[in-house]
Protein backbone atom coordinates (compact mmCIF):
# COMPACT_ATOMS: atom_id res chain seq x y z
CA UNK A 1 0.00 0.00 0.00
CA UNK A 2 1.09 3.36 -1.04
CA UNK A 3 2.04 5.98 2.23
CA UNK A 4 -1.21 7.23 3.55
CA UNK A 5 -2.28 11.11 3.72
CA UNK A 6 -4.11 11.70 6.46
CA UNK A 7 -7.48 13.65 6.17
CA UNK A 8 -8.41 15.14 9.57
CA UNK A 9 -11.58 16.54 8.84
CA UNK A 10 -12.80 12.44 7.67
CA UNK A 11 -10.82 10.72 9.38
CA UNK A 12 -11.66 12.13 13.18
CA UNK A 13 -14.89 13.46 12.58
CA UNK A 14 -17.10 11.38 9.88
CA UNK A 15 -20.65 11.59 10.78
CA UNK A 16 -20.23 15.81 9.79
CA UNK A 17 -18.11 15.40 7.06
CA UNK A 18 -21.72 13.39 5.95
CA UNK A 19 -22.99 16.45 6.61
CA UNK A 20 -20.87 18.20 4.94
CA UNK A 21 -21.39 16.29 1.62
CA UNK A 22 -24.86 16.09 2.00
CA UNK A 23 -24.53 20.09 1.48
CA UNK A 24 -21.98 20.21 -0.98
CA UNK A 25 -23.37 21.29 -4.75
CA UNK A 26 -27.00 19.71 -4.36
CA UNK A 27 -27.41 21.11 -7.80
CA UNK A 28 -25.33 18.30 -9.05
CA UNK A 29 -23.02 20.75 -11.06
CA UNK A 30 -19.61 19.22 -10.73
CA UNK A 31 -22.11 15.67 -11.61
CA UNK A 32 -23.30 17.34 -14.58
CA UNK A 33 -19.59 18.67 -15.68
CA UNK A 34 -18.71 15.28 -15.51
CA UNK A 35 -21.24 13.62 -17.63
CA UNK A 36 -20.34 16.25 -20.78
CA UNK A 37 -16.74 14.72 -20.63
CA UNK A 38 -17.60 11.08 -20.44
CA UNK A 39 -20.93 9.83 -19.27
CA UNK A 40 -20.37 6.94 -17.01
CA UNK A 41 -23.71 5.03 -17.67
CA UNK A 42 -22.97 1.49 -18.33
CA UNK A 43 -19.10 1.41 -17.46
CA UNK A 44 -16.75 0.57 -14.63
CA UNK A 45 -15.82 3.10 -12.37
CA UNK A 46 -13.39 3.83 -9.34
CA UNK A 47 -13.37 6.36 -6.90
CA UNK A 48 -10.00 6.91 -5.62
CA UNK A 49 -10.38 8.39 -1.85
CA UNK A 50 -13.87 7.50 -1.96
CA UNK A 51 -13.60 7.50 2.19
CA UNK A 52 -17.54 6.40 3.66
CA UNK A 53 -18.38 5.81 -0.10
CA UNK A 54 -20.58 8.93 0.08
CA UNK A 55 -20.65 8.87 -3.84
CA UNK A 56 -20.68 4.99 -4.50
CA UNK A 57 -24.16 4.65 -4.63
CA UNK A 58 -24.71 7.20 -7.23
CA UNK A 59 -21.81 6.47 -9.37
CA UNK A 60 -23.90 2.94 -8.90
CA UNK A 61 -27.44 3.71 -9.99
CA UNK A 62 -26.05 4.10 -13.89
CA UNK A 63 -22.35 2.14 -13.76
CA UNK A 64 -21.71 -1.33 -14.88
CA UNK A 65 -19.38 -1.92 -11.96
CA UNK A 66 -18.15 0.63 -8.94
CA UNK A 67 -14.92 -0.25 -6.95
CA UNK A 68 -14.58 2.53 -3.98
CA UNK A 69 -10.52 2.80 -3.19
CA UNK A 70 -10.03 3.78 0.58
CA UNK A 71 -6.64 3.57 2.27
CA UNK A 72 -8.00 4.23 6.08
CA UNK A 73 -9.35 1.34 7.24
CA UNK A 74 -11.84 2.85 9.53
CA UNK A 75 -13.20 4.58 6.47
CA UNK A 76 -12.87 1.54 4.20
CA UNK A 77 -15.20 -0.38 6.61
CA UNK A 78 -17.69 2.76 6.52
CA UNK A 79 -17.81 2.68 3.04
CA UNK A 80 -18.27 -1.64 2.94
CA UNK A 81 -21.09 -1.22 5.17
CA UNK A 82 -22.90 1.48 2.93
CA UNK A 83 -22.94 -0.38 -0.54
CA UNK A 84 -23.67 -4.02 1.55
CA UNK A 85 -26.25 -5.94 -0.78
CA UNK A 86 -24.73 -3.62 -3.72
CA UNK A 87 -23.63 -6.70 -6.22
CA UNK A 88 -21.78 -4.11 -8.67
CA UNK A 89 -19.91 -1.97 -6.46
CA UNK A 90 -17.11 -3.24 -3.91
CA UNK A 91 -14.42 -1.30 -1.59
CA UNK A 92 -11.00 -2.19 -1.45
CA UNK A 93 -8.29 -1.12 0.95
CA UNK A 94 -5.84 0.56 -1.40
CA UNK A 95 -3.92 3.78 -1.91
CA UNK A 96 -4.17 5.92 -5.31
CA UNK A 97 -0.61 4.84 -6.13
CA UNK A 98 -1.19 1.29 -5.76
CA UNK A 99 -4.61 -0.01 -6.42
CA UNK A 100 -4.70 -3.80 -6.43
CA UNK A 101 -6.63 -4.17 -10.07
CA UNK A 102 -5.43 -5.43 -13.49
CA UNK A 103 -4.21 -2.97 -15.81
CA UNK A 104 -6.86 -1.53 -17.96
CA UNK A 105 -9.79 -2.24 -15.33
CA UNK A 106 -11.67 1.35 -15.45
CA UNK A 107 -13.36 3.45 -18.23
CA UNK A 108 -14.07 6.45 -15.00
CA UNK A 109 -11.83 7.15 -12.43
CA UNK A 110 -12.83 9.94 -9.84
CA UNK A 111 -11.44 11.59 -6.92
CA UNK A 112 -13.07 14.33 -4.82
CA UNK A 113 -11.03 16.39 -2.81
CA UNK A 114 -8.20 13.01 -2.23
CA UNK A 115 -4.56 12.58 -2.68
CA UNK A 116 -4.73 14.60 -5.93
CA UNK A 117 -3.48 18.05 -5.05
CA UNK A 118 -0.76 18.86 -7.37
CA UNK A 119 2.64 18.35 -7.08
CA UNK A 120 3.36 15.00 -5.46
CA UNK A 121 0.39 12.93 -7.03
CA UNK A 122 2.93 11.63 -9.55
CA UNK A 123 2.57 8.04 -8.40
CA UNK A 124 -1.06 8.67 -8.32
CA UNK A 125 -0.94 9.85 -12.06
CA UNK A 126 1.28 6.82 -12.90
CA UNK A 127 -1.20 4.25 -11.55
CA UNK A 128 -4.30 5.97 -13.87
CA UNK A 129 -1.94 5.44 -16.49
CA UNK A 130 -2.08 1.78 -15.79
CA UNK A 131 -5.90 0.90 -14.36
CA UNK A 132 -7.51 3.05 -16.88
CA UNK A 133 -8.91 1.91 -20.37
CA UNK A 134 -8.22 3.43 -23.64
CA UNK A 135 -11.34 5.83 -24.38
CA UNK A 136 -11.91 6.25 -20.43
CA UNK A 137 -11.48 9.81 -18.44
CA UNK A 138 -10.27 10.97 -15.35
CA UNK A 139 -11.31 13.56 -13.40
CA UNK A 140 -10.05 15.23 -10.12
CA UNK A 141 -11.95 18.01 -7.98
CA UNK A 142 -10.71 20.40 -5.93
CA UNK A 143 -11.14 23.75 -4.51
CA UNK A 144 -10.46 26.89 -7.02
CA UNK A 145 -8.47 28.98 -4.60
CA UNK A 146 -8.40 32.01 -6.34
CA UNK A 147 -12.30 32.98 -6.22
CA UNK A 148 -15.82 32.75 -3.96
CA UNK A 149 -16.25 33.29 -0.60
CA UNK A 150 -15.08 29.98 0.22
CA UNK A 151 -11.43 31.14 -1.72
CA UNK A 152 -11.16 33.51 0.18
CA UNK A 153 -11.43 31.52 3.55
CA UNK A 154 -8.91 29.43 1.86
CA UNK A 155 -6.55 31.60 0.98
CA UNK A 156 -6.53 33.29 4.09
CA UNK A 157 -6.35 29.76 6.04
CA UNK A 158 -3.44 28.57 3.93
CA UNK A 159 -1.62 31.63 2.77
CA UNK A 160 1.34 29.60 1.45
CA UNK A 161 -0.82 27.88 -0.95
CA UNK A 162 0.16 28.56 -4.81
CA UNK A 163 -3.21 28.21 -6.95
CA UNK A 164 -1.13 28.99 -10.11
CA UNK A 165 1.64 26.41 -9.07
CA UNK A 166 -1.13 23.81 -8.40
CA UNK A 167 -2.91 24.96 -12.22
CA UNK A 168 0.70 24.60 -14.30
CA UNK A 169 1.32 21.66 -12.44
CA UNK A 170 -1.99 20.02 -13.72
CA UNK A 171 -1.53 21.55 -17.38
CA UNK A 172 1.71 19.26 -17.58
CA UNK A 173 0.33 16.54 -17.17
CA UNK A 174 -1.74 17.15 -19.72
CA UNK A 175 -5.13 17.89 -18.16
CA UNK A 176 -7.83 19.94 -19.11
CA UNK A 177 -9.96 22.18 -16.24
CA UNK A 178 -13.38 23.59 -16.39
CA UNK A 179 -14.59 26.21 -13.28
CA UNK A 180 -17.30 25.55 -11.75
CA UNK A 181 -19.61 27.64 -9.49
CA UNK A 182 -21.14 25.46 -7.14
CA UNK A 183 -22.31 25.88 -3.07
CA UNK A 184 -22.27 24.91 0.26
CA UNK A 185 -25.57 24.77 1.19
CA UNK A 186 -27.13 22.89 4.89
CA UNK A 187 -30.07 22.46 6.44
CA UNK A 188 -29.24 24.14 9.93
CA UNK A 189 -26.97 27.11 11.08
CA UNK A 190 -25.72 24.34 13.60
CA UNK A 191 -24.64 22.03 10.40
CA UNK A 192 -22.81 25.22 9.18
CA UNK A 193 -20.93 25.58 12.15
CA UNK A 194 -20.41 22.12 12.56
CA UNK A 195 -18.67 21.92 8.89
CA UNK A 196 -16.96 24.79 9.34
CA UNK A 197 -15.40 23.89 11.92
CA UNK A 198 -13.70 20.57 10.85
CA UNK A 199 -12.31 22.59 7.77
CA UNK A 200 -10.81 25.10 9.53
CA UNK A 201 -8.56 25.70 12.68
CA UNK A 202 -10.18 26.85 15.13
CA UNK A 203 -8.81 30.62 15.14
CA UNK A 204 -10.07 31.03 10.96
CA UNK A 205 -13.24 29.55 11.84
CA UNK A 206 -14.33 31.64 14.32
CA UNK A 207 -13.30 34.57 12.32
CA UNK A 208 -15.70 32.98 9.00
CA UNK A 209 -18.48 32.19 11.76
CA UNK A 210 -18.35 36.10 13.22
CA UNK A 211 -18.19 37.38 9.23
CA UNK A 212 -21.34 35.29 9.00
CA UNK A 213 -23.38 35.22 11.58
CA UNK A 214 -27.06 34.19 9.57
CA UNK A 215 -25.13 31.91 6.87
CA UNK A 216 -26.25 28.71 6.63
CA UNK A 217 -24.39 28.50 2.54
CA UNK A 218 -22.13 30.39 0.78
CA UNK A 219 -20.58 30.03 -2.88
CA UNK A 220 -17.85 28.14 -3.19
CA UNK A 221 -15.69 27.74 -6.53
CA UNK A 222 -13.72 24.81 -7.57
CA UNK A 223 -12.02 23.08 -10.45
CA UNK A 224 -13.00 20.23 -12.42
CA UNK A 225 -9.51 19.13 -13.56
CA UNK A 226 -10.01 16.05 -16.20
CA UNK A 227 -8.07 13.97 -18.76
CA UNK A 228 -9.21 11.32 -21.31
CA UNK A 229 -6.96 8.25 -21.94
Amino acid sequence: MSEIIPSPNIWETPDVYEVENRGVDRAEVIEDAMRAVLDWSGRDVVDIGCGTGYHLPSFAADARSVVGVEPHPPLAALAAQRISGMPSVSVREDGAAAIGVPDGSFDVAHARWSYFFGPGCEPGLAELDRVMRPGGAAFVIDNDATRSTFGRWFRRALPSYDPRAVERFWQRQGWEREQLDIRWDFDSREDFEAVVAIEFAPEHADLILAEHPDATGVDYAVNLWHRRF
